[in-house]
């Protein structure tokens, strides 16, 4: 099954009240995709109303994890 269309992720709109990028399905309803989807790797934004998804098109790097502060502090280095 194919994509009914690619949307870039600047075209879509975050909602607050389902905490999801959407777009509108030509059925009524919304394509929906969260963060945690685009963290994970996702690209597929589905309609929960009819068969219909979309794939977004946007950039891994910008929905990933903030680097861990512990992990990324130099560790000290003992000198004999």
């Amino acid at each position: 099954m194919s994509a009914y269309d690619e949307v870039e992720i600047e075209d879509m709109e975050w909602n607050e009240k389902l905490e999801a990028f959407t777009y509108p399905c030509p059925c009524g309803d919304l394509f929906q995709i969260t963060r945690d989807d685009l963290r994970a790797g996702e690209e597929i934004a589905r309609c929960p109303s009819c068969s219909l998804f979309i794939t977004v098109i946007y950039n891994p790097e910008d929905f990933a994890d903030p680097p861990d502060p512990k992990k990324s502090q130099p560790q000290p280095v003992l000198v004999a």
